[in-house]
This record gives structure tokens, sequence and C-alpha cells, in this order.
């Protein structure tokens, strides 16, 4: 490696991100990925049946999508058709219902609440709206934070994130042919700028270089030979993905009001992710401290047949794993991203991924942390630069981060 270089360990989404950043300001990248495959937790699997690590989405609201799309890595994506939004449905009280409960309808419209940094989130919503409410909101929240109790996090972190996810405005947007097509624009991108990519190759020891770290944290954290010096808190969730062959009556979407889940029929937005005639489903169920996996995945097998009746009888493909630590960052009260472990993390080293101190919601904070990381690491390095369209220019500018 020369060192002139900029080192980018880590080939997933945060990783790739980074590698663009940093090329399209001028910088020299080299990217290491430890598998044979790039992605990370945003690889899909195969055709036929083409499915994410857990329920993916962006939200058009949010910087990430609004850096995809400048890039023209998006496209092409689907927005939510109203045809299946009329198949949402509400799990409470051990029935799938056609309505919310009434108290989170009239909890979420009002979004001009300021929600308190320090307060957990059930007393802040049962200081106004009751226990019941705040017990309805709090599971809802599951699909933002694939945690199995939402009311223990910050009010102010979990109500950011409903009001972002149901925000109109904003909303879902769905990147056809999975995560793993927008894996594979985010590498010819790269290539394309001149990143030198490597594959199966295992990084043992920092270089002696600027470096971003776009790892697990737990890796990162033996790369770096230390302790980081904040903690990260990161859910446990069941996930469960099954292929059926599409009948009338299966729904687009339960959200579990009892256990936090989720199920959703992502190939009713992408029929590109399984072949005509047949329905993908993702559901998640998070895990409780301690909790049995056979007891959950009894409990999420019978959230799944609440949205595709009969589904283990019709099951064409299937596949299940356990998410821990690996769902993303979770803020606890009193506590908010700035808390979390570092980007800049001294010594000529970044972070970058879904769990450092970095805004957003999910996955914008690996593209968010990814942005900041590869420009400060770029500054380091000493090019000077802008970019244009993204066409690198050398010699002109210091890099821009992302909001």
């Amino acid at each position: 490696m020369s060192r002139d270089e900029l080192v980018v360990v880590g080939g997933g989404l945060a990783g790739l991100v980074a590698a663009v950043t940093a090329a399209e300001a001028g910088a020299d990248v080299r990217l290491v990925e430890s598998h044979s495959r790039l992605g990370g937790r945003a690889r899909s699997t195969p055709a036929p049946f083409v499915a994410n690590e857990g329920p993916h989405v962006f939200y058009g609201d949010g910087a990430a999508w609004s850096w995809l799309r400048r890039r023209g890595l998006a496209d092409p994506y689907r927005r939510l058709p109203p045809a299946a939004a009329a198949g949402i449905r509400f799990r409470r009280g051990g029935r799938v219902r056609a309505t919310p409960p009434p108290g989170l309808v009239r909890l979420l419209p009002r979004r001009r609440r300021t929600a308190p940094v320090e307060q957990d989130f059930r007393s802040w919503v049962a200081g106004t709206h009751g226990d019941e409410v705040a017990a309805a909101a709090s599971s809802f929240a599951g699909v933002a934070t694939f945690t199995a109790d939402p009311g223990r996090l910050s009010a102010a972190f979990v109500w950011e994130r409903l009001l972002r996810v149901t925000n109109p405005a904003g909303g879902p947007r769905y990147v056809v042919g999975g995560w793993g097509a927008l894996v594979d624009r985010l590498e010819a991108r790269a290539r394309g700028l001149g990143v030198v990519i490597e594959t199966g190759s295992h990084v043992a020891t920092l270089p002696d270089r600027p470096t971003v770290v776009a790892t697990s944290l737990p890796a990162a954290r033996a790369l770096l030979g230390r302790p980081l010096a904040t903690p990260a808190v990161s859910g446990a969730t069941l996930l469960l993905d099954v292929a059926v062959p599409r009948r009338r009556g299966d729904l687009f979407v339960v959200s579990d009001i009892d256990e936090a889940g989720w199920v959703e029929a992502f190939s009713r937005v992408d029929p590109s992710l399984a072949p005509a005639g047949s329905d993908l489903v993702q559901a998640q169920r998070p895990l409780r401290e301690g909790e049995d996996r056979a007891a959950a995945s009894r409990a999420l097998a019978e959230l799944v047949d609440g949205a595709v009746p009969g589904w283990q009888e019709r099951t064409t493909w299937c596949r299940s794993a356990v998410a821990r630590g690996r769902t993303g960052a979770l803020d606890l009260p009193g506590s908010t991203w700035r808390d979390r472990p570092a980007v800049d993390q001294g010594d000529d080293v970044f972070l970058a991924g879904d769990e450092v101190a970095a805004p957003g919601l999910l996955s914008e904070v690996s593209v968010t942390s990814a942005v900041t990381a590869a420009s400060a690491a770029v500054t380091r390095l000493g090019v000077r630069h802008s970019a244009v369209d993204g066409v690198p220019r050398r010699g002109l500018v210091a890099p821009r981060r992302l909001g």
C-alpha cells in the first residue's frame, strides 16, 4: 500500500460510501473487505427470492437518500403504492385489526411536540396520554428500533423515529432489486472513480496512514487494540423470511403492537424480488433478554400467520436468523447520537457504521458517518479538492460534510 493512499477497512454500506466520498474528493483509495463479497449487512440473497438481512428501506426525507439520489445510485426505486397501503394492519390483543389503537392516532399528529432526551419514552407518553397509549406507541416503534422494549429508550430518540416513519412527505423508499442492487451500483461507482477493491483480504493491524474503519464495533475494537471510549447499545431480533404463492387475503404489512414486531410483503412494492405469482415476506420480532429462541420463533410464526394465513403449508422458500448487536444504535435516556463512539478516534483512524456518533435513522447513520469519516480522512491525507457533479477535481477547496 502506498503511504499516499486512504484505506477503507470494510466493504459494507458504510465502507462503500466512504470509498466513493473519498475518491470523489480526489484521494487515492483502497478498500479492503475480509469476505469474498461486498455488502456486509446490505447484501441480498440471490434470485429467485431476493431478501435483505431483515426489513430494509430508506426514507425519502433523510440525508442518506439525498446523497444516493444526487449520484443516481438509488434508481430505480419504488414508493409505497396506495394499493399496498390498503393492506396495512395492526396486531393488538392477539388479533389482527384494520385500525391502529385510537390513542396512537391521537398521539402521532402532535408532531410539533419536543421530547426530552433525559426521560424514557414510555413515561413521557404516559404522562399525557396514559399507560395504554404509551405501551402501544412503544411497540409501534419496534419497526425503527429492532428492540423488544423501545419504551425504555430516550424519549427524544424514539419520538424522532416515530415522526420519521409516519411522515407522509418522506415515506419509505424501496430500492428495486433489493439492497444487493444498491451494493452493486456503489461498487461500480467506486471502481469507476479508481478505488482499488480487495475482497477476501483480512486486515490484522491498522495501516500507517489515514484509515476509515467501517466494520462492526467489536471488529473495530479488535483492530484498534483497545476499547472504545464510549459504549454502543444495539438490539437483538429474530428474523424470518418466507416465500409463498400469492393468495387473495394476504396482507402487505402487520405492525405488532403486542410485541414490537413487523411483517411486510416486500414483493408487493418491488415485484422483482420474487417470481410472478409469489410473494416474498420478511418479518422480525425483537428478543427479550434471556428469551428462549424456540418460544420466540413460535410467537413470530403466529405473527406471520396473521398476515399470511397458512404460510407454513404454502412456503416454497424460507430462512431464519437472529441478529444480535447489528440492528443499529439505540440511545438510552440521557444520551444522544453524540454520545456514541466518535467518528474521529485520533491517530488518523475514523469510524463509520450504524452505531457511531452520527445522526440519522438506522442505515442513515452508516451513510452519514461514512461521509464524515471519509471527508476528515481526506483532509488528514492533505488532498485539497472539490467534486462537481461527482467528478473529482483536485487542488481547489476542502471537503464538505453531510448535513
